[in-house]
């Protein structure tokens, strides 16, 4: 143990003298603490520890009292400032409380200060305020993470026109690497995280931390391993989320600006399928063959041209005695109230399913009576092998939604090209679309009509072109002019007994 110095030779260590930066890094410890004045800054000191530990501090007095403020470790490094590539100069960084500081870098710093306390800043307060928040940003910076956020936003995050989470949110947590369980409330649950997704690579990361060359590489790399629509979609939910961020996380420019143009990720292209007369009937003998829920879901879905998702969760209490199905706003791309006049075909389909017992016994899509049917990518797969298992060779291939895109199409076809020649405005009613002449714009805010007599014998019709196409015989499909007689016709006799 080193023998403790007398008050002499401490007073003799601690003389002020005129520093250089060799006579700082030759300046050795002893057993008490150095405190060494340096006359070429005033209040400018070397603090040199037993353990060998050197730094700078300056000592004054602040509203009348001693006061003591560290600057910063000592920089014995002996590094070169960089030069600047055209005046060949040195480039000036100015020193930082906390940093890092060589004794000429302490020197300008220690000046500042003295600078600053002329002009009567508290130099002590500021420091500490500085100091507060620096230690708070650390710790918000190591908080704020990718995976705590992309939990935070899914559970917080509401679209601006309707107030409500996305349609598809859950796809795109999916998308990130959250799977949140059935019908659960973001807010209330703890997602299970996939393994490989985003989310686990980039769990601890902070959020302030990605800049476009990460995500860029991300949205690549999506690309590389699910395709332009893969990447189309993580690209826009990662843009949402980060337009979506307040500013205390510390995110200034959204990192996916300028990227979907730089990775040429334009628009999908508008698909043109749909289903013709024979795929038709071969659609129907397979549903027929698969049965249970799924065969009468999907025989309902080309029946009424809805979205999968608003028969999958249909419940009997939305549908009427008059065989209205009102299917609500919160299952509705629009987030309107649809009302969908169901033909006999499609109720008999309906009423065929057995009613199963459970905790939600109202749903018809179900196989639990809990939950409504789920696993729709298998159940496709499935449908499509039966088509080809009865066609005897492979199918074209299609998607769901292409059964909606043969409704409406063939519904907006003249008769003479082998359609049902309903009227524009009727068939975009059917389809729950705010469009056309007749509704969009400020006809749509005067014109609230539901059409709901032209769209039942819209969807009567289409009912009786499906049966007949599946039948083998001409379908008895009455045109609008005989539906209007007959409606009219009705109506007389209904007067004529009234009197």
């Amino acid at each position: 143990m080193a023998k403790t110095p007398s008050n002499e030779a401490i007073r003799e260590l601690n003389r002020p003298r005129d520093l250089t930066a060799l006579a700082v890094a030759k300046l050795k410890k002893a057993a008490v603490r150095l405190e060494i004045p340096d006359t070429g800054a005033k209040g400018l000191r070397l603090i040199i520890q037993p353990s060998g530990a050197k730094s700078w501090a300056m000592r004054f007095r602040n509203n009348g009292k001693a006061a003591k403020l560290t600057l910063g470790p000592v920089d014995l490094s002996d590094r070169k400032p960089a030069l600047d590539e055209k005046t060949g100069k040195p480039i000036f960084i100015a020193p930082k409380i906390g940093a890092p500081l060589s004794l000429s870098q302490a020197r300008w710093l220690a000046a500042e200060i003295n600078t600053k306390r002329a002009g009567g800043s508290d130099v002590i307060t500021e420091t500490k305020a500085e100091k507060k928040k620096r230690r708070s940003e650390r710790e918000e910076r190591s908080s704020n993470t990718f995976g705590s956020i992309a939990r935070d936003f899914f559970a917080k995050h509401k679209t601006k026109k309707w107030n409500t989470r996305p349609r598809r949110w859950r796809d795109d947590a999916a998308l990130l690497g959250l799977r949140y369980p059935k019908d659960s409330d973001p807010a209330k649950v703890t997602p299970e995280v996939i393994k490989g997704s985003l989310v686990a690579t980039w769990a601890d990361r902070p959020i302030a931390d990605f800049d476009k060359f990460q995500a860029e590489a991300a949205v690549e790399d999506a690309v590389k391993h699910g395709g332009d629509s893969r990447a189309r979609k993580l690209y826009s939910v990662l843009n949402v989320l980060f337009n979506w961020l307040p500013l205390k996380y510390g995110v200034e420019v959204n990192p996916m600006l300028g990227m979907k143009r730089r990775l040429g990720l334009g628009p999908p292209s508008s698909r043109e399928r749909k289903l013709d007369e024979a795929e038709i009937i071969l659609f129907w003998k397979a549903t027929d063959a698969i049965g249970g829920v799924f065969g009468a879901l999907y025989k309902v879905l080309l029946l009424s041209g809805c979205r999968l998702r608003e028969p999958a969760r249909m419940d009997r209490t939305e549908l009427g005695d008059n065989g209205v199905w009102e299917v609500p706003s919160e299952r509705t791309k629009n987030h309107l109230p649809f009302l969908v006049p169901l033909p006999p075909l499609a109720l008999d389909l309906i009423n065929s399913l057995p009613t199963i017992n459970g905790s939600n016994s109202g749903l018809i899509f179900t196989t639990n009576g809990k939950t409504p049917v789920s696993g729709f990518s298998k159940a496709k797969k499935a449908l499509d092998a039966k088509m080809a298992e009865i066609a005897g060779k492979p199918i074209k291939p299609w998607r769901t939604h292409d059964l909606r895109r043969t409704f409406s199409t063939i519904l907006n076809e003249s008769p003479e090209d082998g359609g049902l020649g309903i009227a524009p405005h009727v068939v975009e009613a059917c389809l729950n679309h705010v469009s056309g002449s007749a509704k969009s714009g400020v006809a749509g805010v005067y014109n609230k009509s539901q059409y709901l007599s032209e769209k039942r014998t819209a969807l009567q019709r289409w009912a009786n072109h499906i049966e007949g196409l599946v039948k083998g015989r001409k379908a008895d499909v009455p045109s609008l002019e005989a539906a209007r007689d007959k409606k009219t016709k009705a109506a007389a006799v209904s007067a004529a007994k009234r009197r």
